[in-house]
């Protein structure tokens, strides 16, 4: 069979690859040659999975519970998400509600399948989350992307709801802390927003995926002031699981036996490893580890932050949350891709350019994930200030 894509299919021909995949790559041929290589270019914690839920998924396996469970997930994990809500937010969420899914993205799908028919489209911010509007494409519905920059805090907000909202439009999709500006929306913004998208009879979804990774302030939940939303999230940053790929889904209670055939028909069930290991991130032992990441997540913010203005880089709003820095280059002259593999190839420092995040001022902004300890961050700092002074020559 000929590598003829024209064979393929429009929607997979449509979804763009991650560009940041490419330096990737070459961050890793570089590594394998013998180059000492400082990746801050992948949202994934650096920490690796904490002890409890280690030891957890090593007795699921020893006691063989390898089976499926149910679609919706295991009762128990369930029971153990919901206590969540109710300790962190003061929420009475019933564990019905709840649907264990592969990662985040297993929540998006069915989230995305449920409520958008072909030629229907979300609202979503831009600069945001590639995968968004990727799934959405994939159910041969769109993204309608919302050009959004620091004088709104890379947030969509209701006025803006309210401009953008057409005929074809059914929802919106938000994302608090998000990707990859980290900023966080407030619970009044929370409300505003769900009163715009309710005027307009409309789904709203949130994607929570970063919850638990803010620092000096708590994030709220869409769930404290609209009950009928679509909550996305995951084991993947706070409670670092990445490799596990284990997330849920919080939703109306009227659509939970839609999403549970959904889920039945697209995946059976979550890992049934992964959901015995997660029943430990709920202990306060694990809880202890994660907050004791989430202090060094803060240091190493406040370390990196002001290090790259003092360098020249213009990161206008204050990030709030996740473990994001997304800084733009505009005052160095050139595009971000080019820009990111300058410094990929002279000082072996790999980070994500704009491209990945969608259309809007994309060419002049690039994202660093500090998700490396403060003495690489700190390296990484030296080598930005070495390659800006190459950068120069090149750019001018």
């Amino acid at each position: 069979m000929t590598n003829n894509k024209s064979a393929y299919s429009a929607r997979s021909r449509a979804i763009e690859p991650f560009h940041v995949m490419a330096l990737l790559a070459r961050a890793n041929e570089l590594q394998a040659s013998g180059h000492d290589v400082i990746h801050l270019e992948i949202g994934e914690p650096d920490f690796t999975t904490a002890a409890p839920i280690i030891q957890a998924g090593q007795a699921a396996l020893a006691a063989g519970r390898t089976k499926y469970t149910a679609a919706r997930g295991l009762p128990q994990l369930r029971e153990a998400i919901s206590g969540f809500y109710q300790q962190r937010y003061g929420l009475q969420i019933d564990q019905r509600r709840i649907l264990i899914t592969p990662g985040g993205s297993g929540a998006l799908l069915l989230t995305s399948s449920l409520l958008v028919d072909p030629g229907k489209h979300w609202l979503m911010a831009d600069p945001g989350y590639p995968c968004n509007r990727h799934f959405l494409r994939l159910i041969e519905a769109s993204a309608a992307l919302v050009p959004v920059g620091p004088e709104m805090r890379y947030q969509l907000t209701p006025e803006l709801i309210q401009a953008h909202w057409q005929e074809q439009t059914v929802g919106a999709l938000l994302a608090s802390p998000a990707n990859p500006t980290g900023t966080l929306l407030s619970k009044q913004e929370l409300l505003a927003l769900s009163q715009a998208i309710h005027a307009q009879a409309g789904h709203m979804v949130v994607d929570e995926i970063y919850h638990g990774l803010t620092y000096g302030v708590e994030a709220s939940s869409v769930l404290e002031v609209n009950d009928d939303a679509f909550v996305l999230n995951s084991f993947s940053k706070y409670f670092g699981m990445t490799g596990w790929r284990l997330g849920w889904l919080v939703a109306p209670d009227a659509a939970v036996s839609e999403l549970e055939k959904l889920a039945q028909n697209l995946y059976i069930s979550a890992s049934s490893i992964a959901q015995y290991a997660a029943l430990a991130c709920f202990e306060p032992a694990s809880i202890e580890i994660f907050e004791e990441r989430r202090r060094a997540f803060a240091s190493r913010r406040d370390f990196l932050l002001p290090a790259l203005r003092q360098l020249g880089f213009k990161i206008a709003v204050e990030p709030e949350g996740a473990f994001y820095l997304y800084a733009d280059i505009s005052a160095f002259g050139g595009d971000a891709y080019t820009f990111c593999q300058h410094f990929l190839e002279t000082e072996y420092l790999a980070f994500t350019p704009g491209l990945d995040f969608g259309y809007h001022q994309a060419q002049q902004h690039v994202r660093f994930a500090y998700t490396q300890d403060l003495s690489r961050l700190q390296q990484a700092v030296e080598r930005i200030a070495r390659g800006l002074a190459t950068w120069k020559s090149i750019a001018a």
